[in-house]
């Protein structure tokens, strides 16, 4: 199977992540920061994948190392359940609506890390949680699986359904990327290399 565990432990957090890639879309989500352990549970949904996210973090401080650290535990485990990514399909692409908000993510598990980040978030917060960590998260997901994700905001305003509707487009073009593709005999590169 195609799964990882995770543990990545510092002065400010602790986070363990475990994720199969050919779930079901089960998951376990506990980070303390409601409003993520919302979008993680979303992403495990329309990603199916199965991830279990187990964060302690210095939340009397704010909740961006919690958040930060959990999207590099979360790269870090999508790089190591991909392995060398033989027979992959390596690029996904989804536009998701959300009421009004409509978001495109693309995908590429090439294994050069880049952020497109499109979003036009004009709440700065949502609840408690400080909508500018939405970049952050995703910028530590690209930087520690080493791949591209772009996200663009092609129609909304409620910046609720804005993160949302970016989490599933992203959750559903990672499904497409890590798909097992018969055709693809090795790693589909002309270099015959991903890293």
């Amino acid at each position: 199977m195609r799964q990882a565990q995770i543990r990545r432990k510092t002065t400010e957090t602790d986070v363990r992540v475990e994720l199969v890639l050919d779930g079901s879309g089960k998951a376990s989500i506990a980070t303390g920061v409601g409003f993520l352990d919302h979008m993680l549970t979303l992403l495990a949904r329309h990603s199916l994948t199965n991830l279990k996210v187990a964060a302690k973090g210095d939340l009397a401080v704010d909740a961006h190392h919690t958040v930060e650290d959990v999207g590099l535990g979360f790269g870090q485990a999508l790089a190591e359940a991909l392995g060398d990514k033989r027979g992959i399909a390596r690029y996904g692409s989804s536009t998701v609506p959300m009421d009004e908000a409509l978001v495109l993510a693309a995908v590429d598990l090439g294994g050069r890390p880049a952020l497109a980040f499109g979003l036009d978030l004009r709440r700065r917060r949502v609840g408690d949680f400080d909508t500018e960590l939405v970049q952050d998260f995703f910028q530590a997901v690209a930087n520690a699986a080493k791949i591209n994700v772009h996200l663009v905001q092609m129609a909304g305003r409620n910046t609720h359904h804005l993160i949302e509707a970016a989490f599933k487009a992203f959750a559903r073009a990672l499904a497409q990327a890590v798909a097992p593709d018969p055709r693809v005999k090795g790693v589909p590169s002309s270099k015959g290399k991903l890293t």
